[in-house]
């Protein structure tokens, strides 16, 4: 038929494609490190040359001899793991909590219109606030910690996916309630796959509010973390050490996205 692309045609254009996006991104990759390398340069020259304070802004040939001892004794490992432990849990309870409570509002209009005001007043409340009482009702070891995290991701999520179960499109739920589906049917088939995008944006954003929430926890109480370690050596004035420790926090974001956006790719239709 005259205008329609054979298969033969579309395997060939999804070959051609496939090299030019994998050759896109080694350069966006290449880009970014030597942007991040372009930065440090920066950053160690200045220092060198006495522009920038070293007691003030530490010096990045130093901080990577830091997190080298720090590695070569264990502890910086130990602290590692403690905070991801604690982001991956609160965030995996939060986040599914969340979504779930999201999507089964949907199914009760009536009970997501008595919620709403409520959800609205806990989301306005900073969460940050809550982590003294967490404290004290968990006390000082990990599980107060996953607390904090799992109430700042649980909110996050219950909101995005209502959110995303009032944008599926009505057309489908009015097809579906014409053929005589009843109300759960239409959840199951309509509701949580259209809400199925909402979800793994959520999973994104929480990943930062799971860190946030961990680290906050070490901060008011620990005895490891990431959080606990750039608060002590903050307290001590060691600059390297603190950098030591944003650094590391920030490489532990990029791997929990970078693993997110293999889920969300295994998702994609």
């Amino acid at each position: 038929m005259a205008g329609t692309a054979s298969p033969v045609a579309t395997l060939g254009t999804h070959a051609q494609a496939s090299p030019v996006r994998k050759r896109d991104g080694m350069r966006i990759t290449l880009y970014q490190t030597l942007l991040v390398f372009g930065i440090l340069i920066l950053w160690e020259v200045l220092v060198r040359t006495g522009v920038a304070p070293k007691y003030l802004y530490g010096q990045p040939s130093e901080i990577l001899s830091k997190a080298i001892a720090l590695a070569r004794d264990g502890e910086l490992f130990s602290h590692v793991g403690a905070t991801a432990f604690e982001a991956v849990t609160g965030f995996i309870i939060g986040t599914t909590l969340g979504s779930g409570v999201g999507l089964a509002l949907w199914l009760s209009e009536t009970v997501a219109r008595i919620l709403r005001p409520i959800i609205v007043a806990i989301n306005g409340v900073p969460k940050i606030a809550l982590a003294p009482l967490v404290i004290v009702w968990f006390g000082v070891d990990i599980g107060a910690k996953v607390a904090i995290a799992a109430s700042l991701t649980f909110i996050v999520a219950l909101i995005s996916v209502y959110q995303g179960t009032q944008e599926v499109d009505p057309d489908l739920v009015k097809l579906m309630r014409s053929l005589g589906a009843r109300p759960l049917t239409i959840w199951r088939k309509v509701i949580v796959p259209g809400s199925t995008p909402w979800i793994l944006a959520t999973m994104r954003l929480n990943i930062g509010f799971a860190m946030i929430g961990a680290v906050v926890g070490e901060y008011i109480s620990a005895k490891k973390g990431l959080g606990y370690f750039i608060y002590n050596a903050g307290a001590l004035y060691d600059i390297n050490a603190v950098f030591v420790g944003i650094f590391c926090l920030m490489v532990l974001a990029l791997i929990l996205d970078f693993l997110l956006l293999k889920v969300e790719a295994r998702f994609k239709w």
